[in-house]
């Protein structure tokens, strides 16, 4: 089980994969984060490149 911080806060979340420390993380995104949630500025190139600098960072620890 690998536990990780949120990118944007102290919040941690835990996982065995990169897609199960996505899912316990989402209802802390959703909450505490929802502006970014909600960003209609943000592209799915955007949404990618967080996708892969948090894979990194999962991967990592």
């Amino acid at each position: 089980m690998t536990t990780l911080k949120c990118d944007l806060c102290d919040h941690t979340a835990q996982g065995e994969t990169f897609e199960d420390w996505m899912k316990a993380l989402m209802p802390h995104y959703m909450k505490d984060h929802a502006d970014v949630m909600n960003d209609s500025s943000k592209t799915d190139e955007d949404k990618q490149k967080w996708m892969v600098e948090n894979k990194v960072r999962f991967d990592a620890a």
